[in-house]
C-alpha cells in the first residue's frame, strides 16, 4: 500500500522521513518546493512528487493512488481543509501533526462524508496529542463520572518554527477552554494554578491547545482546560496583553513577529531531540469533589511526532479501521502512549 508524508522538508517534516526509512519503509514524499523535495528524496532513496495546496481537485489527482497521507506542513489552518476535502475526495486516509484547535473540529464536523468514504480522519498524531488523549482516556476509565478535565505537559524543548509561528498567529484570538461542553473564548493565561507535572511545583497557565476539542471526543468530559508551566513574569504580560491583544492580529505586527520566529534555530537541537523530557500530566474530578490524577513520562515532543506520524499510518493500513473522524485514543487505543513512555531511570 502506498502511503505520502507531505510536507517532508519542514523540520518535523524531516524527522518524520528519518523515522520512516530507520524502519525500512518506502513512503512517497511531497511537497510545494520541488528542489527541497528532492533533496529529501534522494537523501533516503524515496519516491516523490511536487504540488501545492491550492485546490482540492488538483490535490486529489495526486493521491488517487496513495491510501493515507501524513500531512506535516502547516499552518494547518490554511492548508488541512484542502488536504482534507482532497482525501475525501480521492479516499485517502487523513493524518496530520497538528495542535491546532480549529482544524480538530474541521475533522469531526466532516466525519459523516468520512464513514461514508471509508477514509479515516485522525489529526494530531504526534506530540501533545497522542499522550494527553491517552491519559485522558485513561483517567475518564478510572472515574466514568467525570465531569471536569485538566491536561497539561512540561517540555524544556526548543518549539520548531511551525508550532511558534502558529502560537503566534492564535495571540489575537485569546485563550480557549471547553465549558458545559462548549468551546469557549477566555483571555490570555485566563487560569493559574500550582502544579507538578512530574518534575516539581510549577506556576502554570492555560492555553488555547487542540485537547479543548480533542479529549472531549475522547472522553465526552464537558470541562476541559489545558495548562503548561508559565513563569511569573510571562503570566503578568499576557494578563496586560489581554488589553490590546487585538493588535498581535494585525498584518504588520504579524510580520515582525514572524520574521523573530524565522532569525531562531529550525527546532530542537539533537541533543534535546535525544535527552529532553517531557512530562504529561492530567487530573479529572466529579461533582462530589473526588480527584484522580495521572502522570506521564515521554521523549521530546519533536522525537514523539516523529514516531507516532510513522506508527499510527502503518496502524491504519494494516488495520483498515472504518472511516471517520478520530483521536488517537480513539484510534489506536488509551494504552497506544505506552510505546513512547520513559523508565523511571531515564529522569
Amino acid at each position: 500500500m502506498k502511503w505520502m508524508i507531505y510536507g517532508v522538508y519542514g523540520y518535523t517534516g524531516k524527522l518524520v522521513a528519518a523515522y520512516a526509512k530507520a524502519q525500512g519503509l518506502t513512503p512517497i514524499v511531497a511537497g510545494r518546493n520541488k528542489a527541497a523535495v528532492q533533496e529529501i528524496a534522494e537523501q533516503h532513496g524515496f519516491e516523490m512528487r511536487t504540488f501545492a495546496l491550492d485546490n482540492p481537485a488538483e490535490i486529489a489527482a495526486q493521491l488517487t493512488d496513495i491510501d493515507a497521507v501524513v500531512h506535516c506542513a502547516g499552518p494547518f489552518e490554511i492548508t488541512a481543509p484542502p488536504m482534507i476535502e482532497a482525501c475525501l475526495q480521492s479516499k485517502t486516509h487523513y493524518l496530520d501533526i497538528t495542535g491546532e484547535l480549529t482544524v480538530f473540529e474541521l475533522a469531526h464536523e466532516h466525519h459523516k462524508r468520512a464513514v461514508e468514504a471509508g477514509v479515516v480522519l485522525c489529526p494530531g498524531v504526534g506530540f501533545d496529542v497522542i499522550p494527553t488523549d491517552c491519559l485522558a482516556a485513561q483517567l475518564k476509565q478510572q472515574m466514568p463520572d467525570t465531569t471536569h478535565l485538566a491536561l497539561g505537559f512540561d517540555s524544556a524543548s526548543r518549539m520548531s518554527r511551525g508550532t511558534a509561528k502558529t502560537s503566534v498567529r492564535r495571540l489575537a484570538e485569546g485563550g480557549a477552554i471547553r465549558k458545559n461542553g462548549q468551546i469557549t473564548t477566555v483571555p490570555l493565561a485566563y487560569a493559574t494554578r500550582k502544579i507538578d507535572f512530574g518534575g516539581g511545583e510549577k506556576l502554570a497557565m492555560t492555553i488555547p491547545w487542540g485537547d479543548v476539542s480533542t479529549a472531549y471526543y475522547s472522553t465526552g468530559i464537558p470541562n476541559i482546560e489545558v495548562y503548561i508551566p508559565g513563569s511569573p513574569g510571562l503570566v503578568k504580560r499576557l494578563k496586560r496583553m489581554n488589553l490590546f491583544r487585538f493588535m498581535m492580529g494585525w498584518g504588520w505586527v504579524q510580520r515582525i513577529l514572524q520574521k523573530k520566529i524565522d532569525e531562531q534555530p529550525a527546532g530542537p537541537d539533537d541533543k534535546q531531540l535525544e535527552h529532553a523530557i517531557t512530562y504529561v500530566w492530567g487530573e479529572v474530578k466529579n461533582s462530589h469533589g473526588e480527584v484522580k490524577t495521572g502522570r506521564l513520562k515521554v521523549m521530546n515532543g519533536y522525537k514523539l511526532t516523529s514516531r507516532g506520524a510513522v506508527d499510527i499510518a502503518q496502524f491504519i493500513l494494516e488495520k483498515k479501521p472504518a472511516g471517520g473522524f478520530y483521536t488517537p485514543s480513539k484510534l489506536c487505543g488509551a494504552d497506544w502512549v505506552s510505546r513512547y513512555q520513559l523508565a523511571e531511570d531515564n529522569a
